[in-house]
């Protein structure tokens, strides 16, 4: 397939400015640029292009000005020693109705990943993620999603697909190939008492801001499980990223954010990113487009850092732990790599279940471990053993 036809060139003089200095991200990241033709992406293992589609935004109108604002920031950042492999495809031309571009994201991504490529978004609004989401069925693969927001975006079943809506739409999709999904940072006052009950019956996993934060270390492994993750620039608090019309006092800091996106980029499981809500006419002195700039470079950072010992592939690179739960009369198997360090749990499942094999063994901590030895069961064990039943 021609992607060239879906996407608009960069403007050139973005990057002439700094064209000389060769350590910079600009020089580095190959770009689809006018009066230029299409990179070819035969070696290209990341691939970033900007949505500027925000007409389902609620309250964030603008957000849609946002990809070339972020990439001012980050391509004046400097490049490390990395064998950098990636391509910006440039802006894509947004369809007559948002569901074509819905469409559009979801073509793209599917033929990027065919191709073995990670597509990063730059938005534009949260319900890309929707679009991201879709890409998956073309795929045929059951998928985790980490959304990074500090409300749940449930909605409600009469309502179109809004960018506060988009989860619920995701769970009454048919099919429905959603194994699970994972809120870090909710805020009780945003969330209710009803959307936290509601995630509970659902079994997914929901993390609030407040105990987040206690143990920034153990977002890593919720992180390591995500096929896609979205980030919502809201999340953060506003003195940290004022560009977001529905920014608020409380939520996480800058560092944080990077933090979330280095151990995204660490994950040798996640396919796709997006990046959404940065709206420029909110922000002051590009602060939040500087900041989503800085998460990008961490993601790009861990991703050139991965270890490439993700179980499923070699389980002879473990260190493998039987630990017996005596009160509930359960084994739990855990894996630790000899590489990295990290952690997994193995989760049984039912014969008839056999397309959920790649779902069976969950990322944890060495915390988990711990609880496991007192005798006390992780709670990410029983989650996942819920919905693999």
């Amino acid at each position: 397939m021609d992607l060239s036809v879906y996407f608009q060139p960069l403007d050139k003089e973005i990057f002439d400015r700094y064209s000389q200095q060769k350590n910079l991200m600009g020089n580095v990241v190959s770009k689809f640029l006018e009066e230029e033709k299409f990179p070819d992406l035969s070696e290209t293992k990341i691939a970033i292009f900007g949505v500027a589609e925000d007409r389902n935004s609620v309250g964030n109108k603008g957000c849609g000005e946002a990809p070339d604002k972020i990439r001012e920031r980050f391509y004046k950042l400097k490049a490390v020693a990395h064998p950098y492999k990636i391509t910006d495809l440039g802006n894509l031309r947004l369809g007559e109705t948002v569901n074509d571009t819905y469409a559009a994201v979801s073509s793209i991504m599917v033929d990027l990943m065919r191709e073995g490529i990670l597509p990063i978004i730059l938005g534009g609004s949260q319900d890309l993620t929707f679009a991201q989401y879709v890409a998956y069925q073309k795929l045929e693969e059951t998928v985790n999603i980490v959304s990074v927001d500090a409300y749940f975006d449930l909605g409600n079943t009469e309502e179109n697909l809004r960018s506060h809506s988009y989860l619920g739409k995701i769970i009454l999709h048919e099919p429905n190939f959603l194994f699970n999904f994972s809120n870090i940072g909710y805020q009780t006052y945003f969330a209710g008492a009803d959307q936290i009950e509601l995630m509970g019956k659902l079994y997914f996993d929901a993390y609030r801001l407040g105990d987040v934060r206690k143990n920034m270390e153990e977002t890593e492994p919720i992180v390591r499980n995500a096929d896609i993750l979205s980030f919502d620039v809201s999340s953060i608090r506003q003195s940290d990223a004022p560009g977001n019309a529905n920014a608020t006092p409380n939520g996480f800091y800058g560092e944080e954010a990077c933090a979330i996106m280095r151990y995204a980029g660490l994950s040798d499981k996640l396919t796709s990113i997006g990046l959404y809500e940065v709206n420029p006419s909110y922000d002051l002195r590009d602060q939040t487009s500087h900041l989503v700039a800085q998460m990008l470079w961490y993601f790009l950072d861990g991703y050139y850092q991965r270890k490439k010992d993700l179980p499923l592939v070699n389980k002879s690179a473990f260190v493998k732990y039987h630990v017996n739960i005596k009160k509930d009369e359960q084994e739990i198997v855990f894996y630790k790599s000899k590489k990295s360090e990290r952690w997994w749990m193995e989760v049984p499942y039912p014969n008839s279940k056999v397309k959920y094999h790649r779902h069976h063994l969950v990322p944890c901590s060495y915390r988990d471990y711990e609880v496991a030895m007192k005798d006390e069961m992780p709670d990410r064990w029983w989650q996942a053993l819920q919905k693999l039943s």
